[in-house]
């Protein structure tokens, strides 16, 4: 993914998330404002302290009263300090989780169908380090810039009540700073996008080899691809470098402008006390605020750093949201549910954002409780279908109606209440076997149980260490194929849903796993509208109807026997089959 938006826009962008941080930010500034107030007291008090010792001979008994004000100041500044952290780290917070539910929110409206065009890991690393990297924005960034235009204003405006010239050089010298601050960091901002659309390569590369180890181990490419990746690691290391770099020098000039310009002050109070043109108390109080002046504009430098980086990935997340998802139409009175509605797809044509055309004036009727069966060669459109089915993707023409109601204008929460769905490759996760058939629905332990069993499942998940405590390996590791789909199978029994959409679900089984797994779905045949990919020969002669699809259209609908006598297409593919049976 590259960025999208041009650098102006990233950072009204960035302005406008602020807005999520609700009341932290400015409960931070005012904090942190007080806090600063508080080191202009503690000046004050320092300085009279030391006034007193030298100049009045006072005493230790003299000076509590003095000390103890100190100890107070301090002890408020520590506090409004933590105050000001906190509330800015909240704000940040509350934005990192804004952003967060809007990229996932974005990601569920757009569907498998955008993600199976884009890189796994270019979108994990935006929503994990790329996310990440907005807090520094917010929780340092932001309050540091108001911090530096309060702070020094406030001290500015002590010292000119003290000294007019000493007030006069911190005036002159205070610009210097975030100027040459916004010319050494002006040249980072492409380094670090560059510097993350080279993260998100890297990421998404390593996935994709991680993903694909066995195979690259059996063809004996395992160290190409090692060698390409410490290529890439290298390319990105010197590209840190590099905005590394620009980060250091710009601290480097931030420190030696920040230390001349105090020791400009510092030398104009010297002689002018040494000439007796100025009091010892006002003096000291001005050397004392001096460092103080510039410490805003010194963290604000420092943490310049941190809007780089979020210039740097704010493009790759506009582009996401920027996205044309599914409409959001909802309708006005509740929906009451599939029921034994017919689901009619009319006059569909769809085509991939590749310009691939997948189905061109496609119409198929699909009857209440009945099974139908998509058969047709690879690229005839079964699987499009399904994902117009499953409301991850919406035609760009034609309408698939549910009894009468248009299925975009149905709330897709509310619609996939009425799909259960069983894939080629059955997604489990890494918990135990009764939470991943449960599946988040408050389902007893004892229906829990008897889909199990439904699903032929229950037998091999008592044998298991565990039973159905039992906690599985990421995607199912160490269970077969069968069983991983069986277990699947059971989360379709236990959501008994009107509409099941089985995506060639017997399909790199052994012949044992897929008998199981037939006599399971022949429970559901009568009960359910079932709609089904298949090739078996067994899976789909028992189907209420089967469509022949060729090139994105319907050649023909009709029973098994039906079908071997009238269409040449689904004769031709059922002989091939036979064939590669021998």
């Amino acid at each position: 993914m590259s960025a999208a938006t041009s650098p102006p826009e990233h950072k009204q962008i960035l302005t406008a998330w602020a807005s999520y941080a609700g009341r932290w930010p400015p409960l931070a500034i005012v904090t942190g404002v007080l806090a600063a107030s508080l080191l202009i007291v503690q000046a004050w008090l320092l300085a009279s302290s030391v006034q007193a010792v030298l100049f009045e001979q006072a005493d230790l008994v003299d000076l509590m009263p003095w000390l103890a004000g100190l100890l107070l100041v301090f002890c408020l500044r520590a506090g409004f300090g933590w105050v000001s952290e906190q509330a800015a780290f909240q704000g940040a917070l509350q934005v990192k989780l804004q952003i967060r539910q809007l990229l996932y929110n974005k990601l569920q409206s757009l569907g498998s169908a955008w993600l199976s065009e884009e890189r796994s890991g270019a979108v994990t690393t935006l929503l994990s380090d790329g996310v990440e990297q907005l807090e520094a924005y917010y929780a340092r960034y932001l309050p540091a810039m108001r911090l530096s235009v309060y702070v020094p204003l406030l001290i500015l405006v002590v010292v000119l009540t003290q000294d007019w010239l000493s007030a006069l050089v911190l005036f002159v010298t205070a610009p210097l700073i975030p100027l040459f601050m916004m010319l050494i960091g002006k040249g980072t901002e492409q380094r670090n996008q560059q510097q993350w659309q080279q993260l998100a390569r890297m990421s998404a590369y390593f996935l994709d080899v991680i993903q694909g180890l066995s195979t690259l181990k059996l063809f004996n490419a395992s160290r190409r691809e090692a060698e390409a990746i410490a290529e890439v690691s290298e390319q990105y290391r010197q590209s840190t470098m590099s905005v590394l770099r620009v980060a250091f020098l710009s601290s480097f000039t931030l420190e030696f402008f920040t230390s001349v310009s105090i020791a400009v002050v510092a030398v104009l109070v010297g002689f002018r006390l040494f000439w007796g043109e100025l009091e010892f108390f006002k003096g000291f109080f001005v050397l004392l605020l001096a460092p103080e002046f510039y410490l805003p504009l010194r963290n604000l430098g420092v943490q310049y750093h941190a809007r780089m980086q979020a210039l740097g990935v704010v493009g790759s997340m506009q582009e996401i949201l920027q996205q044309v998802g599914q409409p959001s139409n909802q309708p006005l009175a509740t929906w009451e549910g599939l029921n034994e509605q017919t689901i009619q797809l009319r006059d569909i044509t769809f085509y991939y954002p590749d310009g691939r055309q997948a189905l061109t004036d496609f119409n198929l009727t699909i009857p209440a409780k009945q099974t139908l069966a998509l058969v047709g060669a690879s690229g005839a459109g079964k699987s499009t279908v399904l994902q117009l089915l499953l409301g991850f993707i919406e035609p760009q023409v034609g309408d698939i109606l549910v009894g009468s109601r248009p299925l975009n204008q149905i709330p897709r929460k509310e619609w996939h209440k009425q799909i259960a769905w069983l894939p080629q490759r059955a997604q489990l996760f890494a918990m135990s076997v009764e939470d991943n058939i449960r599946m988040g629905q408050s389902a007893s332990w004892e229906a829990v149980k008897t889909a199990a069993q439904a699903a032929q499942a229950h037998e091999f998940i008592e044998r298991l260490p565990q039973g159905y405590a039992s906690l599985m390996g990421e995607a199912g590791l160490g269970l077969s194929g069968g069983q991983r789909q069986r277990i699947a199978l059971a989360r379709v029994f236990l959501k008994a849903a009107p509409l099941i959409i089985l995506d060639e679900a017997t399909a790199h089984l052994d012949q044992a796993s897929e008998t199981l797994i037939q006599e399971a779905l022949a429970q559901l045949q009568g009960q359910h509208t079932i709609v089904l990919i298949a090739h078996h020969l067994q899976t789909i002669q028992n189907a209420d109807c089967i469509a022949v699809l060729d090139q994105g259209r319907v050649l023909a609908c009709g029973r098994h026997a039906e079908l071997l006598k009238t269409c040449t297409a689904y004769q031709t593919m059922l002989a091939a089959y036979a064939e590669a049976q021998v």
